[in-house]
């Protein structure tokens, strides 16, 4: 009796080779399941805003006088303190010598005086000096004193007028514009400079009023940068809604990771709890056809590691943060596909090649 393959070609023995069970289990299609879960439902609304400083001064002098130096140009970073723009100064600083040297002068007369003082008290009212004598010196003191004093009190106000020649940054900034130039005479509120506080951003976003009242410690406000979404503080609530768009202000502090300046454009998600637990799964797990039908690959354990799939409608709520909710179609604890539904079909037998979402 002869071998039961004797005579078959060696081509075909190698195709059946390849397509053994064993063989074909190996070229099932590799797909991700997710399962679906209950989770707190959240309503995005998408919000366009503007980039705005906490602080923008316009920088003017409280003297006036001719304009001498401008030490700073347009886009000079500045810190609190340095000196940005000098007015001629030569006549104060004569004013302030000799108010200086007033001052002097009243000191020596005022030692003299006590000087005086001291010794009519030494040689004693009513034997050797009238005590008039001494009550006139004691006059003669205080008289100096608040001379003195007075003199100080204006050598001291001319300080501070030369001081105010010199214009300084009030704080840490950007300077944003230059109105005036060397040469020219300012008054007293002329605008010199404008100085932008770029450290202290704030994002200025107009939110339809209906969310006023369910923003919470919950809401989260999620700032587009650079293709992805950053957590941002909100920072205060403005409840004084628009009579015409019906909206209201919320301000938050600009995150450290985005990169933006005063003036630009922003565009953010609000989140807000609904208050209601719902089934959700993946927006990658949604087929969208042009008819308006909503679909979702269910997967269904089959043989061994395998899954048979199977298109199911579905209808749906609310979407957020990547996922969406399903008001009908989808049970608790059924596995959906998530990745490599492209291509599926109906009764497709599938394998998992990732692992599962969540």
């Amino acid at each position: 009796m002869g071998h039961p393959l004797k005579g078959i070609p060696v081509i075909v023995l190698l195709f059946m080779s390849v397509w053994s069970p064993g063989g074909a289990a190996q070229e099932l299609p590799g797909v991700q399941l997710e399962t679906v879960s209950p989770g707190t439902i959240r309503q995005e609304v998408t919000l366009n805003g503007t980039v705005t400083a906490l602080r923008v001064s316009g920088i003017s002098a409280s003297v006036a006088g001719l304009l001498e130096q401008v030490q700073v140009e347009t886009g000079n970073r500045v810190a609190r303190g340095d000196t940005l723009v000098a007015l001629d100064d030569e006549l104060v600083r004569w004013e302030l010598e000799a108010a200086s040297a007033e001052v002097e002068e009243a000191r020596s007369r005022l030692e003299e005086a006590e000087r005086r003082l001291s010794e009519a008290r030494s040689v004693g009212a009513g034997r050797n000096i009238a005590a008039t004598e001494v009550s006139t010196r004691e006059s003669e003191v205080e008289a100096s004193r608040a001379a003195l004093a007075r003199l100080e009190a204006t050598r001291r106000q001319v300080a501070v007028r030369l001081e105010r020649h010199r214009v300084t940054a009030p704080f840490d900034g950007v300077i944003s514009q230059r109105s005036r130039d060397i040469g020219e005479w300012v008054t007293t509120g002329d605008q010199l400079l404008t100085l932008v506080d770029t450290g202290n951003l704030r994002l200025d976003f107009q939110v339809p009023q209906d969310f006023y009242a369910r923003v919470d410690d919950n809401t989260r406000l999620l700032v587009q940068a650079e293709g992805d979404r950053v957590p941002a503080s909100i920072d205060v609530l403005v409840p004084v809604n628009d009579p015409q768009a019906r909206t209201f202000l919320l301000r938050a502090i600009k995150p450290d990771p985005v990169r933006l300046l005063p003036g630009m454009a922003v565009q953010a998600t609000l989140q807000v709890t609904t208050g209601e637990q719902g089934l959700t799964i993946s927006r990658d797990a949604i087929n969208r056809y042009p008819e308006g039908r909503v679909t979702v690959w269910l997967a269904e354990p089959a043989d061994g590691d395998t899954w048979t799939v199977r298109e199911k409608r579905v209808y749906l709520g609310a979407g957020f943060d990547g996922k969406v909710e399903v008001t009908r179609g989808l049970e608790q604890g059924q596995k959906v596909v998530v990745r490599g539904n492209e291509s599926l079909t109906e009764g497709m037998r599938v394998q998992i090649s990732e692992r599962e979402s969540r």
